[in-house]
């Protein structure tokens, strides 16, 4: 009876073994419906490389977890086996204690480059997804996928991700077409193939995009082969945008994308202290356009009164055309290679409002001043600033683009600089050319 049964037991090994070998991506899926345990027990008595191969077939989440639960001495030699992206993206699923443990049953230069794999640049989607995505079968039904879902309770939002044996990206499935679908519905007729997704290495403005082109709940994050290695939730997306467009707001004003509101005093003079420099130069150029024209304001001093009229209007021209031609560069909308449509297009808007404007505020100065020749300045000044605000504003980011540079990247002091002096050159040089009218 005795050799009965160890007889039994070694046919039955032999079995397992030799359908472990030849079957992998069937083992791996009849794994997934066993308690996580057993399958450890039953994998960790396997070869490595027999092992390995099966790990390397189950979805990335049930993985994780049952290599977990493998004992030290099996876990680093099956980890040895699985390919190096494979392994940074299965440890980067579990806990710190247990992501620390099998880290350090790696060799040195091992562990070096699989902490180098799960490490993200701080600007990119790698750094802002979670890894702990739940990913399904096409093949499971729906009475399987609530079954694990009961099972694991996972951190859902509103969607679950559908990949292949190779954990490549398939679809996604709504929560709420999973429940209420029949039980024996397979996840593929459930799944929308059209899911948007965006690789790890991807800025963070690129995430900020995807995010205001469509009501995402979730994105899904992956990696050259397309592999899934985690997903961006809806409150990690929310920061995203929010931090994308209040760092362009801080750049475009000389501050740096890095400050916050309590960072360190030393940080942040040094971070404006330049720009500040820089503006102060080209203020500096500003006034020395005015006083070229010394003589002319002291002929005319109401000269002086108005100059601030003009060069606020065309600053303010000039500044919805940066906003308008910001938004289409970071949207995608527009490229370098519209560049001259963006200049006609805002050079006519200028030149149209400057019309407007020049007629209303040369009919307020000559009712001021009861002087045509200083109504007709000023209305010749305010036509030529604002429609050179308005080419300004819409090349000044598309230059900075062009070369290499952020857009936002203090735009708005070049800006500020070009409409200054214009707005200046334009008034107190037709007042020069027109002084006789005074």
């Amino acid at each position: 009876m005795i050799a009965d049964t160890a007889a039994a037991r070694e046919a039955r090994e032999t079995l397992v073994s030799t359908f472990l070998r030849t079957f992998p991506e069937e083992v791996a899926r009849r794994l997934e419906t066993v308690p996580a345990e057993e399958a450890a027990r039953l994998l960790s008595k396997q070869p490595a490389a027999r092992a390995a191969r099966v790990i390397e077939r189950l979805t990335p989440q049930w993985a994780a977890g049952i290599i977990a639960l493998i004992p030290d001495e099996p876990a680093r030699e099956i980890l040895g086996e699985v390919e190096l992206t494979k392994v940074a993206a299965l440890l980067a699923r579990l806990d710190r204690e247990d992501r620390d443990r099998l880290l350090n049953l790696l060799p040195p230069s091992v562990f070096r480059e699989v902490r180098d794999l799960m490490a993200y640049p701080p600007d990119t989607a790698g750094s802002l997804m979670d890894p702990r995505a739940m990913t399904f079968r096409p093949d499971m039904t729906v009475e399987e996928a609530l079954a694990r879902l009961r099972a694991t309770r996972p951190d859902l939002n509103y969607e679950i991700f559908v990949v292949d044996d190779e954990a490549r990206l398939l679809g996604s499935v709504r929560i709420q077409d999973l429940a209420v679908a029949s039980w024996t519905t397979t996840i593929q007729h459930l799944m929308q193939t059209s899911t948007p997704s965006v690789l790890a290495m991807a800025l963070k403005d690129e995430v900020a995009d995807l995010l205001t082109q469509g009501r995402l709940t979730s994105l899904p994050v992956l990696d050259l082969e397309q592999r899934l290695l985690g997903v961006i939730r809806h409150d990690a997306l929310v920061t995203a945008a929010q931090e994308e467009a209040t760092a362009d707001m801080l750049t475009m004003v000389g501050a740096s994308r890095e400050e916050r509101a309590l960072s360190n005093v030393t940080f942040a003079i040094r971070k404006r202290l330049p720009w500040l420099e820089i503006n102060l130069g080209t203020a500096f150029l500003a006034a020395a356009v005015v006083g070229i024209f010394e003589d002319t304001i002291a002929r005319n001093t109401a000269l002086a009164v108005l100059l601030p009229v003009v060069a606020g209007q065309s600053g303010n021209t000039g500044a919805q055309a940066l906003a308008v031609t910001m938004r289409g560069l970071a949207l995608r909308e527009i490229r370098i290679r519209h560049w001259l449509r963006m200049l006609v297009k805002e050079g006519n808007v200028g030149f149209s409002n400057g019309i407007a404007v020049a007629a209303t505020t040369a009919l307020f100065v000559y009712i001021w001043s009861r002087s045509v020749g200083l109504a007709s300045v000023i209305g010749l000044s305010m036509v030529i600033s604002m429609t050179i605000a308005g080419l300004s504003g819409a090349a000044v980011p598309l230059v900075l683009t062009s070369v290499g540079q952020d857009p936002a990247q203090s735009s708005s002091i070049i800006l500020t600089t070009v409409t200054d002096v214009v707005g200046f050159f334009s008034f107190l040089g037709i007042a020069t050319l027109l002084s006789t009218m005074l």
